[in-house]
């Protein structure tokens, strides 16, 4: 038998958290002040005067450190519930996360080697 009352704290908790952003953007809508004017159509709005082009190329190098250093940063939060419980688990998650942080460096030996980590 299908109850649906079971269910009634996930219908609201669905309805609220639906209905505050809405009810955030249209409140902002409604007070937010329109004033456009030069300083809010340039570029920056500093007041100082934009010198060249806003579309500038970046190296791909500035990608690979951030690329590099979410990595590692995604790979100690998996590795803390791990160390947390480490007294609990066996030998075979231990060698499990030897191979978790082994890939990682591997990775990063290729890469410095390949030069991908140099700055200049």
């Amino acid at each position: 038998m299908f109850l649906l009352h079971e269910y009634d704290i996930f219908w609201s908790f669905l309805i609220i958290s639906s209905i505050i952003p809405i009810l955030a953007f249209v409140i902002s809508g409604i007070l937010a002040p329109i004033r456009e004017g030069p300083e809010k159509i340039s570029s920056y709005e500093s007041g100082i005067e934009p010198m060249g082009d806003a579309w500038v190329q970046f190296r791909i190098r500035y990608y690979m450190f951030a690329l590099v250093f979410v990595v590692f940063d995604v790979e100690t939060v998996f590795l803390y519930p791990w160390a947390m419980s480490f007294d609990v688990l066996g030998v075979s998650v231990f060698i499990e996360a030897f191979i978790f942080v082994l890939i990682p460096i591997v990775g990063s030996v290729y890469a410095w080697r390949k030069g991908a980590l140099e700055w200049s």
